[in-house]
C-alpha cells in the first residue's frame, strides 16, 4: 500500500503562483509514476502531469505546458507541482495519485487539495 497526502492548495489571483505537494509513504518503492489530476465542479476528473519515479521523465496536459512543472524528491518521498500564470480555469481539487510497476493504473490517490484562482 502507498499513502498518499496532498498539501498546498489555496486561493491566489489570476497570475499568480502557487505550490503544491504531496507525499507518499508505505511501498514507495514499488512507485513507477506519479501524477497529479484535477477535478473542476461539474466535470470529469483530468490528467494534469506525471513523473517517473525512477528517472524524472516528466508529461504534461497541453493546457498546463510552460505553466507548470512536476519534480521529486526521491529522499523525502514527495512529489510537487509548481503552478505558474494560474487561470480561473485552473480552479479544481487537486489530486496526487501514484502508479506501482505492476500496475497499469493508478491505484492509489491522496485526498486532494482545493486550488482557486480568482478573477
Amino acid at each position: 500500500q502507498v499513502q498518499l497526502v496532498e498539501s498546498g492548495g489555496g486561493l491566489v489571483q489570476a497570475g499568480d503562483s502557487l505550490r503544491i505537494s504531496c507525499a507518499a509513504s508505505g511501498r514507495t518503492f514499488s512507485i513507477y509514476f506519479m501524477a497529479w489530476f484535477r477535478q473542476a465542479p461539474e466535470k470529469e476528473r483530468e490528467f494534469v502531469a506525471r513523473i517517473r519515479w525512477n528517472n524524472g521523465a516528466t508529461m504534461y496536459r497541453d493546457s498546463v505546458k510552460g505553466r507548470f512543472t512536476i519534480s521529486k524528491d526521491n529522499a523525502k518521498n514527495t512529489v510537487n507541482l509548481q503552478m505558474n500564470s494560474l487561470k480561473p480555469e485552473d480552479t479544481a481539487v487537486y489530486y496526487c495519485a501514484a502508479q506501482s510497476m505492476d500496475e497499469t493504473v493508478y491505484k492509489y490517490w491522496g485526498q486532494g487539495t482545493q486550488v482557486t484562482v480568482s478573477s
